[in-house]
């Protein structure tokens, strides 16, 4: 018989080996220790299951590439990159919690198991799935670990992990499968489920080969199923799961056996049942709704509907509710001093620390942590110092001092934030002044201080955070603020928006309305033209595929009488064209005429050598087969959305663009050529540079050093490219080697904003994964240590004056609805002043006529005048 070779109880591989490292062009001389990850601010909340407690006092979750682990009390973070550099797919412990592991993704993906504390990988599993895991579980004696892979396979994995071995390999399903589970009372029963099913597996005896059968005991497809944990009871096959109306089911075999709701019919919990766990005081359900509810397992178990409703009235044991406004989707448990603790998973951005046992003695629940609840729609950094503000649809407006690694500040609102930017120091020396814009229109210009500051609270605050006022608020637009931009001498903010106008205001200390524009489209970007450039003008890029041109308007040349649209602005158009087919037309024409060249050379390299050789060369007529016919030229349906771009020159501009003409940076020039109706124009750009890999992963944000010495693109991947420029300039040659790291979710993660420092020393990231990235640009030992963040002082007299009226009401007027009522207000006042005039002259000839009839009453009969008609 053959033996195997065991690995040995000992044996470890080396983390530097196996952990992605970023891609770096050969030959470039780019370092690859560029960027070195600084701290994660952010956190997935996307993810339905992404919290694991390995002990009281640490934290694990999944941050895009990386693993973060969190220690509670130094709020200090280490990290594990993944292998693949394709993200992590899921983080589960061990029972002892002596071992994790982390499932990852990209093509054939490894499932690392890590030794805890310290984080040596252990094993390596492979082979589990083709792109992606999504969830695993180890077994309760840990002998065994089961994960699920992604599409296209699907793949339900059983393996002996700790010799690296597959012992049962099984397609789960044929839809998405979210989760799997070992069963709490029967190691040899899994239950996994997914899109619309539950399927219910046992494990039967191994063959002679070592393998395990997989015999699907159920699958039940559910129309409203969530794919929540469910717990397998052990002797008769029975599951109970959750569902989206928030009753619990009770199935045995593919049948409901009954349906379980609280007295009255109402419902276990006030919308979606996100868990289930098995404890020893019962059964413990987690709600959307904010309660924690514990129920008797063994009447659950006996359960049988009464009636045709099919629904079983049952009263929870316990109940705890978390908060108000809080939406639970996971918790898990550790110990302290023996003592279970658990920390549970809040999407409404909040992760929690509660304590279960449901006795008068039983400690309030715990806010830990608190972060952006969705995808980062805008961040920017302080001109002069080192704190940074982010904003989301979550309605908050965040303050981080990315040096020392804390928030610093939060503000809430009524709806939710769109855009953000930091007032350059021509409009505020200080670097205190926040513009943000909002979901419903509404602009806020928001300023950061130290309330230390304040007279009337120096002598108690010890804070060292900073507070948030609203120092004004307007609404200019009708729908949400895309884009901010402050213009080169600070004269100016302009608003963009998706309403399809550009507004322009008067930057004082009171912001004052100057006027808007239409544009063609909804607004993606605005970019005020650099101070190099003579003339200030203002780039717009739309989503639609337009950019416009306009110089910055002048307030007192501006009629606002009776409207703020400004009508004699000159506008410059560009409406473009695509030109990637013909691109690859041309490519594939030259590939086709080198060929054809290479082949002749070749041919006549051999004739050479036969006559060399003394050998006689005979004509044949050579049969040339039939060439391919060249691909035909293609122009998208669709114009393919502008992503971002940026001036190169006066009135010349780089863009990026999705869909079908992604894959290239694109140099455009406005002309000269003046026509009434833009929407006809096909405008060509005069220059293109091929980017590599972004065919199908296009460049999404583009930002600067401050020095302008390296270029620093966001992708669709959620990976950062950094490309160094000569001459500070962008151009063909400068943009063949990068340095690449994949950083947010690759799947999930597009970068929505990169930010360097004032000073270029750190870099911060952004993305729809709901992740906050620093990064140092030199490696940290080159950091000096004094270096801290200034909380600006606050302006002389702020404790004194009264709050700021905000706009609260999504549906109030914008700034030109309000001039248009007032205008035509003042119209009908007009009108009915005209009106009221006239009604008063014809009083007075009333009154005139009537004295005239009484003095011709009072004149002698003969001398008065008599009424006559004349026919």
């Amino acid at each position: 018989q053959k033996v195997e070779n065991k690995i040995s109880e000992t044996f470890f591989y080396n983390y530097e080996d196996i952990h992605s490292r970023p891609l770096v062009t050969e030959d470039s001389g780019i370092p690859v220790n560029l960027l070195t990850l600084k701290y994660s601010f952010g956190y997935n909340f996307t993810r339905s299951v992404n919290l694991l407690p390995i002990n009281n006092q640490t934290l694990m979750y999944i941050a895009g590439n990386h693993i973060v682990l969190l220690d509670l009390q130094t709020q200090s973070q280490r990290y594990l990159r993944s292998s693949s550099g394709g993200g992590i797919g899921f983080i589960t412990a061990h029972p002892t919690k002596q071992y994790f592991a982390a499932g990852e993704k990209g093509k054939k993906p490894n499932l690392i198991i890590y030794d805890y504390p310290s984080l040596r990988p252990y094993r390596i599993l492979r082979g589990g799935t083709e792109e992606a895991y999504v969830f695993g579980d180890f077994s309760n004696a840990g002998t065994l670990l089961a994960s699920v892979g992604s599409s296209p396979d699907y793949m339900l994995t059983i393996w002996d992990w700790k010799q690296e071995k597959i012992v049962l390999r099984s397609k789960a399903f044929s839809q998405d499968v979210y989760r799997v589970s070992f069963s709490t009372y029967n190691e040899e029963q899994l239950i996994t489920s997914g899109s619309g099913h539950i399927r219910n597996v046992s494990l039967a005896n191994m063959d002679h080969q070592g393998m395990l059968f997989c015999l699907p005991l159920t699958i039940t497809k559910m129309r409203k199923f969530t794919g929540v944990l469910m717990c397998l009871f052990s002797f008769a096959l029975k599951v109970i799961s959750g569902s989206e109306w928030g009753n619990l089911l009770l199935w045995e075999g593919d049948l409901i056996k009954a349906e379980l709701c609280q007295a009255g019919q109402k419902p276990c919990h006030s919308g979606p049942v996100s868990q289930l766990v098995v404890e020893e005081s019962g059964l413990v359900t987690i709600g959307k709704d904010g309660f924690i509810r514990l129920w008797d397992l063994k009447l659950i178990e006996a359960a049988d509907s009464v009636d045709d409703t099919g629904l079983l009235e049952v009263e929870p044991m316990n109940e705890l509710e978390v908060g108000k406004n809080v939406s639970l989707s996971f918790m898990a448990k550790a110990y302290d001093n023996g003592e279970p603790v658990w920390y549970a998973q809040d999407t409404s951005g909040k992760i929690w620390k509660l304590d279960l046992s449901f006795q008068n003695t039983a400690q309030d629940a715990e806010c830990l942590y608190t972060f952006h609840s969705g995808r980062i729609e805008a961040m920017s950094v302080s001109p002069i110092t080192y704190l940074m503000a982010t904003t989301a649809l979550d309605r908050t407006v965040r303050i981080y001092d990315f040096i020392s690694d804390r928030q610093v500040s939060e503000m809430k609102f009524t709806q939710g934030g769109t855009a953000l930017t930091w007032a350059p120091t021509v409009v505020n020396p200080e670097g205190s002044i926040i513009a943000v814009g909002f979901d419903d229109g509404v602009v806020r210009i928001l300023e950061v201080y130290d309330p230390k500051g304040l007279s009337v609270l120096a002598a108690y605050s010890k804070t060292e955070n900073a507070e948030i006022n609203l120092k004004q608020a307007f609404k200019p637009h009708t729908a949400a603020v895309t884009a901010l931009a402050y213009e080169q001498h600070g004269n100016v903010l302009a608003t963009g928006s998706k309403d399809k106008t550009v507004f322009f205001f008067d930057v004082e200390d009171e912001y004052g309305p100057i006027g808007f524009i239409y544009v063609p489209g909804p607004v993606q970007a605005l970019q005020w033209s650099p101070p190099s450039q003579v003339k200030s003008t203002l780039l717009i890029l739309c989503e639609n595929g337009f950019a416009l041109q306009v110089p910055a308007p002048c307030p007192e040349e501006q009629d606002t009488s009776s409207t703020y649209q400004i009508k004699n602005l000159p506008m410059q158009y560009f409406h473009f064209s695509s030109i990637k087919s013909r691109i690859k037309l041309e490519e594939e024409i030259a590939r086709r005429e080198k060929e054809k060249q290479e082949k002749e050379k070749a041919k006549l390299e051999w004739i050479k050598q036969q006559l060399e050789m003394g050998m006689e060369i005979k004509e044949e007529s050579e049969k040339k087969p039939e060439e391919e016919p060249l691909p035909p030229l293609y122009m998208p349906e669709e114009p393919s959305p502008i992503l971002c771009g940026f001036y190169s020159s006066p009135g010349k501009f780089w863009l990026s663009l999705g869909g079908y003409d992604s894959g290239f940076l694109y140099h455009c020039e406005f002309s000269n050529g003046h026509q009434d109706n833009p929407v006809n124009r096909k405008d060509e750009p005069f220059e293109v540079i091929p980017i590599e890999d972004t065919d199908d992963n296009p460049i999404h944000q583009i930002s600067f050093s401050t020095s302008r010495q390296l270029m620093f693109c966001g992708m669709q991947n959620g990976a950062l490219r950094v490309y160094p420029l000569q001459d500070k300039d962008v151009s063909v040659n400068t943009l063949k080697e990068y340095w690449c790291l994949n950083v947010h979710d690759n799947d999930h993660g597009q970068i929505r904003g990169i930010c360097p420092s004032f000073d270029d020393r750190f870099l911060m990231t952004c993305g729809e994964d709901g992740n906050i990235f620093t990064f140092n640009m030199l490696s940290s030992e080159d950091i000096p240590k004094e270096l801290k963040a200034q909380i600006p002082s606050p302006r002389s007299g702020l404790e004194n004056e009264k709050p700021t009226e905000d706009i609260n009401n999504p549906d109030a007027y914008n700034i030109e609805q309000v001039k248009q009522k007032e205008e035509y207000e003042r119209i009908m006042k007009e009108a009915e002043e005209k009106k009221d005039k006239k009604r008063q002259e014809l009083l007075a000839l009333r009154k005139e006529f009537l004295f005239l009839l009484q003095r011709n009453q009072e004149l002698p009969k003969h001398m008065q005048l008599q009424r006559e008609v004349h026919v």
